[in-house]
């Protein structure tokens, strides 16, 4: 099927005899099963659909760790000045806060330092460190960087300064003569820790530190900082990431956590914090000071109980959030639209002088979005050139980064499977667009631009029960995505415009009850020119949640697509 927007969608295959097996091994409903069918979950994750899996430390008795926390445990003893080198995103500002807050409670001499991204550019260097042992750490412990710091690593060798690297960002020998490095990805024999962020490898780092030292530590209060950086750095919500986010979000008391209390304050928000919380209104707070060159600010907010602190850089973060919503909507109505869309690359590459560096990421990931393709944003950065890509889940953007530093097309550069950040030189622009063009269809299958829809579904299902039933599947995020289905029939009998950009309608089947949905971002594209005009009969691709307002609760199509 050709929907207004011009993808193809087709329905998920699903081989019916497993389906069978799992309704009659678990007890499950015809469509659940289907579901977990569709998305391959493992016997835990089915177990975990109607029970709860206590979370584990699924590294207590690795090497890497065991050597880490040796090392850590022998500073800690001699009072050892401890610097922490975080990244300047959520992820970083997390697993910074965790240690400064585990340092805080046993009265650790220590200072963080999170990176300039305009001044001091991307995770550790050697200038970096040049200024850092001014302060005269003995110990440096890098989280959500490192992983490509030779030079930076080899400096601090020099100085005689040990370093520990936590890191989740891809890495490739020869690695770092750092003391320790953990980073999964140094072996591919446990594919599942490689899902897992910095934060969460530092969450079980200091859950080694406190049962070592037998510590007073309460180090599960801030299992929400976890899920926060694995839901914002886009890491799958599966396995391990799925137990510690239904965890997280059954056991979670807002009241418990000033600094996300005060933020729902600000606006008015009276409910359970959810994944789409931390996501959407959370996360982009948190990243916005190291997007607009205020880096500490988060790592300030989140490693303190401080009331005035807390108070003071929530409203500065949210100030700053609000800034980075106007000049990002500045940046992306200048891009030609339709220019790209014509140009028809499966990788889109924009170049403009002079945006404003801290933005480049998110005005990727919108292009990613907006055309369902790997994108990259790069802008001038003094001589050189900085690029920050975003990736769809089947498109490796991590190792591409690697091929192109090994060709010397770009300087340097890193990340992971769905998003990194690089320099280059502006004559290596052709070359990297040529170099990636060539590898995407290398790699990728025509068929991967099909578009899946779970299964068609009537109206009339449409009932709290099958909502509830839905949800025993979530959170749902990356790799677990909230099911799309197919629903026929409808007429739209009411619009709204919203803030601009949205547009909320009324639909109404032939038979039973209106139901309410909405289509983000929608404006000014073919979904939205339909769902403001159109007056027969259409159908609808949607994914389906249960909106709440005023304390009552409804169901609402998250629409996606239409078919005429």
């Amino acid at each position: 099927m050709i929907s207004v927007s011009g993808k193809t969608w087709t329905q998920q295959k699903v081989n019916k005899n497993l389906v069978e097996k799992v309704e009659q091994d678990h007890g499950l409903g015809n469509i659940i099963s289907q579901l977990i069918i569709s998305r391959n979950y493992d016997l835990s994750e089915i177990y975990g659909i109607n029970n709860t899996l206590i979370l584990t430390n699924i590294f207590k008795d690795d090497h890497d760790y065991e050597k880490a926390s040796l090392i850590l445990l022998n500073s800690i003893k001699n009072n050892e000045n401890i610097c922490i080198l975080g990244d300047y995103d959520v992820d970083g500002a997390c697993a910074t806060s965790l240690l400064v807050r585990y340092f805080n409670h046993i009265n650790q001499k220590h200072f963080f330092y999170i990176p300039d991204r305009v001044n001091d550019g991307y995770g550790a260097s050697k200038k970096l460190f040049e200024k850092l042992i001014l302060k005269k750490p003995k110990l440096v412990i890098m989280v959500d960087c490192g992983s490509t710091s030779n030079d930076a690593v080899n400096f601090l060798n020099q100085n005689d300064i040990r370093s520990i690297i936590i890191d989740h960002h891809e890495i490739n020998k020869p690695y770092p003569t750092s003391d320790v490095i953990i980073n999964p990805k140094k072996t591919s024999n446990k594919k599942q820790n490689s899902f897992l962020c910095a934060t969460a490898l530092t969450y079980f780092f200091i859950d080694i530190l406190v049962k070592k030292s037998k510590s007073s530590f309460k180090l599960s209060n801030f299992l929400i900082y976890v899920l926060l950086a694995t839901v914002c750095d886009v890491m799958p919500l599966r396995k391990i990431n799925k137990i510690i986010a239904r965890n997280t979000i059954n056991q979670f008391n807002l009241k418990n956590n000033a600094a996300l209390s005060f933020i729902f304050d600000q606006y008015k928000l009276k409910k359970k914090i959810t994944v789409e919380d931390l996501g959407f209104l959370i996360g982009p707070i948190i990243n916005s000071g190291g997007r607009l060159n205020y880096s500490k600010y988060a790592v300030e907010l989140l490693s303190t109980d401080n009331l005035e602190i807390i108070k003071d850089r929530s409203i500065k973060l949210i100030d700053l959030n609000d800034k980075r919503k106007k000049i990002e909507q500045n940046i992306l109505d200048e891009i030609n639209f339709n220019q790209i869309k014509n140009e028809n690359n499966d990788v889109i590459i924009y170049y403009k002088d002079n945006l404003n560096e801290g933005l480049i990421g998110i005005i990727a990931a919108r292009l990613k979005d907006f055309f369902e393709k790997p994108s990259i944003v790069i802008t001038t950065s003094n001589h050189l050139l900085k690029g920050s890509a975003r990736s769809t889940q089947s498109y490796n953007i991590g190792n591409v980064i690697k091929k192109l530093v090994d060709n010397k097309i770009i300087k340097n550069g890193g990340g992971h499977n769905m998003a990194a950040g690089f320099t280059m030189r502006k004559n290596k622009i052709k070359s990297l667009n040529n170099f990636i063009q060539n590898d995407y269809l290398k790699k990728m299958s025509p068929i991967i631009n099909i578009n899946k829809y779970d299964m068609e579904l009537s109206s009339s299902a449409i009932k709290k029960k099958f909502i509830d039933d839905i949800n025993k599947l979530g959170p749902f995020g990356n790799f677990n995505f909230s099911p799309i289905f197919l629903i026929k029939d409808l007429r739209i009998i009411k619009f709204d415009i919203i803030k601009s950009k949205h547009v909320a309608v009324i639909v109404k089947p032939k038979i039973g009850a209106s139901i309410k949905a909405i289509c983000f971002n929608c404006m000014n594209t073919k979904i939205g020119e339909y769902l403001l005009s159109y007056k027969k009969k259409i159908n609808i691709i949607a994914q389906i949640s249960e909106n709440i307002w005023n304390n009552k609760r409804s169901a609402q199509l998250n629409i996606k697509d239409l078919i005429l």
